[in-house]
């Protein structure tokens, strides 16, 4: 017969394994997207959720997407069906700034305190750029990767509209308010995420960025394609998958995702437990 000391120390273990394999309990309003469940919830005063897997793969792996989390989701499904949750934290009109970046860092530790794992997945559409490359540059060590899709990564081509692209008058009045700037200081600001690259390269955090070739909203050779030339120059590795047109409605800054399997991939492979 075993002792009741070894029992106990085989149930424990036992306890353990489960415990850090299962996905969180979670608390909040509960509902359903496209067939998973979905919990909203309040972080540090701002609107969140977690969508969560049937069954979470091991090491509680997680896709954290920054605005417009709703636009190409093709890519998220196939990874909740591999296991991963998706999440995100309302920080909308921030646009990048400290203010946000606070609010990331609470919730970071809120989902991170419910067991997910340490390093995240980033995710960003657009000005989404401006929050995920902001928040790696602040905490390479907490980022498995990035994937952003047609991404702002110099404010002042978006909104700022001080290159080829059209702007936003009304999104760069946003900005030098939520920053705190003059527009001498915003054109001087060295931070924007073409800048920024150095303590992102040096984790050797792996990128992937879509981009259209006729985007004249967020043109890639103001934003994209410097950044990408300043990365590899930092030895950092990056992908890049090019759309030959967006939609004329969009002025080309949207289309149909070509390919969500191949980011659903990238992303898997580096932010997934091995």
């Amino acid at each position: 017969m075993r002792s009741p000391r070894l029992l106990a120390a085989v149930l424990l273990v036992v306890a353990f394994c489960l415990v850090s394999s299962a996905s969180a309990e979670w608390t909040g309003k509960e509902s359903t997207w496209n067939g998973y469940t979905r919990f909203d919830f309040t972080v540090d005063s701002r609107p969140a959720y977690v969508v969560v897997p049937k069954k979470a793969a091991e090491g509680n792996p997680w896709v954290w997407r920054a605005r417009f989390p709703g636009f190409h989701a093709e890519a998220d499904l196939l990874l909740l069906e591999r296991g991963f949750h998706v999440a995100h934290i309302d920080t909308n009109d921030m646009l990048g700034s400290p203010r946000a970046m606070g609010h990331w860092d609470k919730f970071y530790d809120y989902m991170t305190d419910k067991g997910l794992s340490p390093k995240v997945a980033l995710e960003g559409v657009s000005r989404g750029g401006l929050f995920v490359y902001g928040w790696a540059a602040r905490h390479p060590d907490r980022v498995a990767c990035i994937y952003a899709d047609t991404p702002v990564c110099d404010f002042k081509s978006w909104p700022g509209g001080k290159g080829n692209g059209v702007g936003s008058a009304g999104s760069w009045q946003r900005l030098l308010e939520e920053y705190g700037f003059t527009e001498e200081q915003a054109l001087a600001y060295d931070k924007n995420p073409i800048d920024n690259l150095a303590p992102i390269a040096a984790a050797k955090i792996p990128l992937m960025h879509i981009v259209s070739l006729n985007d004249v909203v967020v043109p890639p050779t103001e934003n994209t394609f410097i950044l990408a030339e300043r990365y590899r120059k930092l030895g950092g590795t990056m992908e890049i998958i090019e759309v030959e047109e967006g939609t004329e409605k969009s002025q080309g800054h949207h289309f149909t995702h070509p390919d969500p399997k191949r980011v659903a991939d990238f992303i898997e492979s580096h932010a997934a437990k091995k």
